[in-house]
């Protein structure tokens, strides 16, 4: 999959900004994962790609224990900061390297990022890394310009001084489930749900600045004069306090034989 017509990124770049302003997911979001009975206790959960460990440390409470995995170590840093005082192990690596024994793991996550990885390696990986009958879970959500003004006009921004950003335009839709996953798993469960988020205008500013379209790739002076242009939009258009329209998204995935 090409992402942003090739345009480099680098998560390491936002990590701090990560840290602070990507941790938006309501708590409805985790409660459908408990209620299919998953990532809690007596399990063992690998999270991929978990950037500052935002499902893990938000899902710590239900007793599973969680190991993640991301590709950038500013984000693994930020990671254990925000998770001290919790038994995670995270680990800097990307997930197509990663070496955990057969049958390690009963659930492996990947919110927020299925579409980085290479199948093609990852796929018999995690099947090899599952117990027999395990799952995996994508897990996405994003917020819907067309019916939201906001997350429009910040888009239109966005798309202003990064053009490449392949980001912009989402509407409701089942997350796609490469076809690699066709041997050795079967779509067991997937729904798609609306979800409205609650920011302030510095909240989602830096929320927008996290995401891969503006800090992960602008140069410094275009982050600047971005950043100038949107925080005038949202002080000439938005209350301080506003929700943003988003829909939410779940696939599980169950390890099956052959």
């Amino acid at each position: 999959m090409i992402i942003d017509k090739g345009k480099p990124y680098d998560w390491n770049r936002t990590s701090e900004d990560y840290a602070k302003f990507r941790d938006i997911y309501p708590e409805e979001f985790y409660t459908r994962i408990v209620d299919r009975g998953l990532c809690v206790s007596g399990q063992s959960v690998l999270d991929i790609g978990t950037g500052t460990g935002v499902l893990p440390r938000n899902m710590y409470s239900f007793g599973a224990k969680w190991t993640g995995v991301d590709v950038g170590e500013n984000q693994i840093k930020q990671a254990r900061i925000l998770s001290e005082g919790m038994d995670i192990a995270y680990y800097a690596v990307p997930a197509e390297e990663m070496d955990f024994p057969d049958g390690s793991f009963d659930v492996v996550t990947a919110c927020q990022c299925y579409w980085y990885f290479d199948h093609k390696v990852l796929a018999p990986k995690l099947h090899k890394m599952l117990k027999a009958g395990g799952r995996v879970l994508f897990l996405y959500m994003a917020w819907l310009p067309f019916e939201d003004r906001i997350a429009e006009a910040s888009e239109r921004l966005v798309l202003k001084y990064n053009p490449s950003w392949s980001g912009a335009g989402e509407t409701v839709h089942p997350i796609y489930v490469a076809e690699e996953y066709s041997d050795g798993f079967k779509l067991v469960y997937h729904e798609e749900y609306p979800v409205d988020v609650r920011f302030t205008r510095e909240s989602w500013n830096g929320r927008m600045r996290a995401c891969r379209g503006v800090g992960a790739s602008m140069s410094e002076s275009e982050l600047a004069e971005w950043e100038h242009d949107h925080m005038r939009m949202l002080t000439e258009t938005a209350p301080e306090e506003f929700c943003v329209k988003h829909y939410a998204a779940y696939a599980e995935l169950m390890s099956v034989d052959g």
